[in-house]
C-alpha cells in the first residue's frame, strides 16, 4: 500500500473504498474489523503471579541464602536460621513489589489509545468508542477531541494538534489536508496526517481512518515496549559473578579445612562436620543481599528529597555508572516557556532579560548593554500593543507561578508587552474583527480600536509579513520599504534563526470601516512594518552548571529532540552541550546511516533531531554497543521504548504520559536535567557504600577463614568453636555493615570517571586490601590464641575465649576505617557518620553481654577471661585498624584510585 501522506484525500478515499459524504456501511464494517481487528493495543497474556514472585529466588545468592539457613536449622541454630529466612523472604518481596510496577506500561498506553470517536456510517454521524473504528472510517474532529486512530485529513479548517506524546514538541502544529508529501517525510513533518494518542487544540477538520490498533504509530510503539527484554543491571551482573567466585573458594577452603581436621581427628568427625558447616555459614556474607537492598532503599529515600523517584530499586545504583545521559531538549534541558529575547525596531536592536512566563525583566540596548525605558521609546510601545492585541493567548498567575493558556509563541508576546508596561487584558480593549492564524498564509491580523483610533495590527512570519508591507516604521516617520531593504530584514532574519530563536514580525496600518467585514486578504495588505520580535525556549539556568559538572564526572551529554536540527545544535552550544565541532543529525540522515558507520559517528554527534520512536530506541542501542551506560530521558509515547531500552529510563513527572512513567526506572519531579546529575551523584555514593560494605564483610569472612586454615594446617587446635563463628557472623556483620550504608558521598566524589561495564564489582586495589586485612586481622588474633594456649596456667577454653573477643573487637573496629580506601577515619570526620559510631558501640556491647553474664558466657566459653586476657584482647584489638589507618591509607597505589 502507498504511503497514505503522498497521497490526495481523494486518492486515500479511493484506497480505502469510502465515499467520505456517507462513510462506510455496517457491512464494510464488520468485513473490515475481521480482517484488521479492533482498534485496541494488544496485550500478551501476562505470567502467573506466583511465577513473578518464585523467580525473585532463583538467585545464585538468594540459593545459597536457603542453603545456608537449612544448614543453620540442622545445626539447631534457630536465630541464624530466623534472621536468613527473614532476609530472603524481605528481599524476595520489596524485588517484586517494585518490579511489578514496570508492568503498568502498555496498561497506561491501552488506557491512553482509548477516546470516543464521531464517526459518519451510512451517511449519519455518531459518536461511538475508539474501539469500535476500522480503516476507511470517516471521522469528524474538533478542538478538544483525543486522535481515535492514526487518520489522513480529508478537510482542515485553522487545525492544530498537539502531537508532543509522539514527537516530543510541545508547540501544536499546524495541519493542512490539501498537501501531498514526499514517502521519507519525517513523521513529526507529516502535516495532511493526525495520529492516535494526540489532541487537537484548534480549529475543525473531517479524517478517513488509515490505520487502527497496531498498526497505528503508537501501536508499533507498544510492540517496541513489548518485545524489548529487561537486562540486569551492572551491578546484579557484578555481584553474579563475584557470587560463583566466592561460592567456588569457599566450597574449597572449608573443604580442605574438614580434610584437614578430619586426618588429624579421624574419631571426632561430628565436631569436625559441626565446625565445618558453622564456618561454612559464617564464610558467606549472607547478609549482603539485605544490605545491599537496604543500600538502595535508603539511597531512594535520599533522592527522593531531591526531586528524582526512583521505581526501581537496582537502578540507583546504575546511575553511578551512566556514561551518556539522552536528554530530551524542551522542558529538560530549557524551561518549555517560549520567552521574547530579542526586539529589532528598523536600526535598533534590543535585548529582552528575563526568563519563563513570569513578567519581570528589562530592555537592553543590544550594542552597548545599556538599558532603556520602554515607556521613552514610543516605537518599542507600539510593537508590543501589536504583540498583545494580535493575540489569543492569555497571561495567569496562581500561589506565584505564571502559566499560559493557549500558544506559547502568543504566550510569550504577552510576557514581553507586559514587561514593556502594556496592557495585556485583550478583554479590556475593542476587537472589531479578527483574521485568524492559518496554516497557508502564516500570520494572524485583528482590527482593534486603540486611543480611539481604528488599526489593522497584524503579526506572522516574516517571510509572510514582509510582501504585504509597503513602508516601515521608523520612530515617528514612515519609509518606503524596498526589495534591497527586504532582502536586508530577510537575512536578519537568518541569523536570528543561526541563534535558535524563532522570528516572528509585527506590523499595522490605518483601519477604516470596510476593514471591520473584510476578509484576510482585505485586510492584510498596505502594511508598515514595525519589529521583529526574537524569541526562544531558553535554557534551564541551572542545567549549564550541571551539563558542566556532569563533563566533569565523565558524563557526557547527547540531546534527542524532535526539533529542528539547527535550533537544537544552537541550544546545545548555549549549555556546552555540544562544541565547534560538534554535529546534528537528522532523522532522515540517520535512516540511511549502516549500523556501524552511525557507532563510528556517534563520538561527533551532540544532538539527533526530527527523530521518531524508531530512531531513538536504535540511537539506545548504538550507544549500548559502544560500552556505554545510557540513560535517556523522556516525556512522550515516542520516548518510552527508548526509556526502556536504555540502562537508566528517565520519565519527566511534570509533563510525562502515563506510558512514559509506565516504562520508566526513574521519575523527574521536577523535570529538570540538574536533577539527573544529582541523582547520578547519588548513585555513585550508592555504590561507594555498596563496595565499602562488600569489602568489610568479605575482609572479616576471609580473616576468619585464614584464621582457622592457617591453624589447622600447622597442627594447632582450632582458635575458634561452631558457636564463636556463627556469634561473630551475627554481631559483626550486621549493624555495622547496614551503617556503612549511611555514609555520606566522599571528597570529589563527582570528579572520578564512571565505571567501566566490565569492571569487576571489586578492583584489584580491593582485592588486595580485602586479602591482606583479612590475613592481619588473622595473624592477630592468632597470636593472641598462641600467647594465651602457651602460658601458664592457661587452657585451650581460655584461649578459644581470648581469640574470640580480639577477633570481634578488631572487626568492629575495623568498620570505622571501612568507610573509605583513601581518606582516613579522621579526615572523613569522626562524627559524619553517627550511625556507624551507634553500630560500633551496641555490636561491642552485645559482645561484652555475652563474654560477661553469667550462664551466657558458659555457653561460648567464655568463663575462664582474667584481666591480663582483657589487657591482651584490648591491645591487640587495635593493631589492625591502626596498621590500615597510618600504613594503608598512605600507600600511593591506594590514593590514585
Amino acid at each position: 500500500m502507498p504511503a497514505t501522506h503522498s497521497q490526495s484525500p481523494q486518492q486515500v478515499a479511493e484506497l480505502f473504498r469510502v465515499d467520505p459524504a456517507r462513510g462506510l456501511s455496517e457491512a464494510d464494517v464488520e468485513q473490515r474489523r475481521a480482517e484488521h481487528g479492533w482498534n485496541e493495543l494488544a496485550e500478551k497474556p501476562p505470567r502467573p503471579v506466583w511465577i513473578r514472585f518464585l523467580l525473585h529466588f532463583t538467585d545464585l545468592m538468594v540459593l545459597l541464602l536457603i542453603g545456608a539457613a537449612i544448614l543453620s536449622i540442622v545445626l539447631q541454630e534457630w536465630t541464624d536460621a530466623i534472621a536468613i529466612i527473614a532476609i530472603i523472604i524481605l528481599n524476595g518481596v520489596i524485588g517484586f513489589v517494585q518490579e511489578e510496577r514496570a508492568g503498568q506500561a502498555l496498561a497506561a498506553l491501552r488506557q491512553l489509545s482509548q477516546p470516543q470517536a464521531k464517526v459518519l456510517r451510512d451517511g449519519k454521524l455518531r459518536a461511538l468508542p475508539a474501539r469500535d473504528l476500522v480503516p476507511g472510517d470517516c471521522l469528524e474532529l474538533e478542538a478538544g477531541d483525543q486522535i481515535p486512530a492514526d487518520v489522513r485529513l480529508n478537510h482542515a479548517s485553522s487545525l492544530q494538534v498537539n502531537e508532543s506524546p509522539l514527537t516530543g514538541e510541545s508547540v501544536p502544529v499546524d495541519k493542512e489536508s490539501t498537501q501531498e508529501l514526499a514517502e521519507d517525510t519525517p513523521l513529526a513533518d507529516r502535516v495532511n496526517h493526525a495520529y492516535l494518542g494526540t489532541v487537537v487544540t484548534a480549529g475543525k477538520a473531517t479524517a478517513i481512518v488509515v490505520a487502527t490498533g497496531m498498526h497505528t504509530e503508537l501501536g508499533k510503539i507498544a510492540g517496541l515496549l513489548d518485545k524489548h527484554q529487561e537486562e540486569a543491571t551492572p551491578l546484579q551482573k557484578r555481584l553474579g559473578t563475584l557470587t560463583k567466585t566466592l561460592v567456588v573458594f569457599c566450597l574449597g577452603a572449608i573443604a580442605l579445612i574438614f580434610a584437614l581436621q578430619l586426618w588429624r581427628k579421624p574419631d571426632d568427625w561430628t565436631e569436625t562436620l559441626l565446625l565445618a558447616v558453622s564456618l561454612g555459614v559464617a564464610a558467606v556474607p549472607e547478609g549482603l543481599p539485605a544490605v545491599v537492598t537496604i543500600a538502595l532503599a535508603l539511597g531512594l529515600q535520599r533522592m527522593v528529597k531531591r526531586n528524582a523517584i526512583v521505581r526501581k530499586l537496582a537502578s540507583v545504583e546504575t546511575l553511578g555508572s551512566v556514561t551518556i545521559v539522552c536528554s530530551d531538549k524542551t522542558g529538560t534541558l530549557t524551561r518549555n516557556e517560549m520567552t521574547v529575547r530579542e526586539i529589532v525596531l528598523h536600526e535598533m536592536q534590543l535585548k529582552v532579560t528575563g526568563g519563563g512566563y513570569k513578567p519581570e525583566g528589562d530592555f537592553l540596548v543590544a550594542k552597548n548593554e545599556e538599558q532603556i525605558n520602554p515607556q521613552q521609546l514610543p516605537l518599542l510601545i507600539q510593537a508590543m500593543q501589536i504583540a498583545a492585541w494580535c493575540n489569543s493567548a492569555q497571561l495567569q498567575e496562581k500561589d506565584g507561578t505564571w502559566t499560559v493558556i493557549g500558544d506559547p509563541t502568543e504566550g510569550a508576546l504577552l510576557v514581553a508587552a507586559s514587561k514593556a508596561g502594556v496592557e495585556i487584558g485583550r478583554n479590556q480593549q475593542r476587537i472589531l474583527h479578527e483574521a485568524p492564524f492559518d496554516s497557508q498564509r502564516k500570520r494572524m491580523s485583528v482590527v482593534a480600536t486603540i486611543d480611539d483610533r481604528h488599526v489593522v495590527l497584524a503579526k506572522g512570519a516574516p517571510e509572510s509579513i514582509l510582501p504585504l508591507c509597503k513602508q516601515m516604521q521608523r520612530g515617528d516617520e514612515v519609509m518606503e520599504l524596498g526589495e534591497s531593504q527586504q532582502t536586508e530584514i530577510l537575512a536578519q532574519c537568518n541569523q536570528m534563526a543561526e541563534r535558535a530563536l524563532r522570528v516572528l514580525a509585527l506590523a499595522h496600518r490605518p483601519a477604516s470601516e470596510r476593514d471591520f467585514k473584510a476578509t484576510a486578504e482585505g485586510l492584510e495588505r498596505d502594511l508598515v512594518l514595525v519589529a521583529l520580535v526574537g524569541m526562544i525556549d531558553p535554557p534551564r539556568d541551572e542545567a549549564k552548571a550541571a551539563v558542566r559538572t556532569g563533563r566533569t564526572a565523565g558524563i557526557r551529554p547527547l540531546m534527542i529532540t524532535g526539533d529542528h536540527p539547527a535550533t537544537a545544535l544552537a541550544i546545545a552550544r548555549e549549555l556546552a552541550v555540544a562544541d565547534d565541532k560538534s554535529i546534528a543529525v537528522t532523522g532522515q540522515e540517520l535512516d540511511k546511516m549502516e549500523d556501524e558507520e552511525l557507532r563510528e559517528k556517534l563520538p561527533q554527534i551532540a544532538v539527533f533531531a526530527r527523530v521518531s520512536a524508531e530512531h531513538k530506541q536504535r540511537i539506545v542501542k548504538a550507544l549500548k554497543k559502544n560500552g556505554e551506560v545510557v540513560a535517556m530521558t523522556g516525556d512522550g509515547v515516542n520516548d518510552a521504548p527508548a526509556i526502556q531500552a536504555a540502562d537508566i529510563g528517565i520519565a519527566m513527572g511534570i509533563t510525562g504520559t502515563d506510558v512514559t512513567k509506565g516504562a520508566s526506572d526513574m521519575v523527574l519531579a521536577d523535570d529538570n536535567f540538574a536533577t539527573i546529575i544529582a541523582a547520578v551523584e547519588e548513585g555513585r555514593s550508592i555504590y561507594d557504600n555498596i563496595e565499602k560494605v562488600l569489602a568489610y564483610l568479605l575482609s572479616c569472612n576471609f580473616g576468619e577463614l585464614a584464621l582457622m586454615f592457617i591453624a589447622i594446617l600447622f597442627g594447632f587446635p582450632a582458635p575458634l568453636i561452631a558457636i564463636h563463628l556463627l556469634w561473630i557472623n551475627l554481631v559483626t556483620d550486621g549493624l555495622p555493615a547496614l551503617a556503612l550504608t549511611l555514609e555520606p558521598p566522599e571528597p570529589g566524589i563527582m570528579k572520578r570517571h564512571p565505571r567501566g561495564l566490565k569492571e569487576p564489582v571489586l578492583s584489584a586495589t580491593r582485592v588486595f586490601t580485602i586479602v591482606s586485612q583479612g590475613l592481619l586481622e588473622a595473624a592477630v588474633t592468632l597470636g593472641a590464641f598462641l600467647w594465651v594456649l602457651n602460658s601458664d596456667g592457661s587452657n585451650l577454653h581460655q584461649a578459644q575465649a581470648t581469640a574470640f573477643c580480639v577477633l570481634v573487637f578488631s572487626e568492629i573496629l575495623r568498620s570505622l576505617s571501612a568507610r573509605s580506601l583513601t581518606y582516613n577515619f579522621w579526615r572523613l570526620g569522626p562524627f559524619s557518620n553517627r550511625y556507624l559510631l551507634i553500630a560500633a558501640a551496641a555490636s561491642a556491647t552485645l559482645q561484652l553481654v555475652v563474654v560477661l553474664t553469667p550462664g551466657v558466657r558458659d555457653v561460648f566459653r567464655a568463663g575462664d577471661l582474667t584481666l591480663e586476657n582483657w589487657l591482651l584482647i584490648v591491645g591487640l584489638a587495635f593493631v589492625p585498624v591502626s596498621v590500615i589507618e597510618l600504613l594503608f591509607k598512605q600507600a600511593p597505589w591506594l590514593k590514585a584510585e
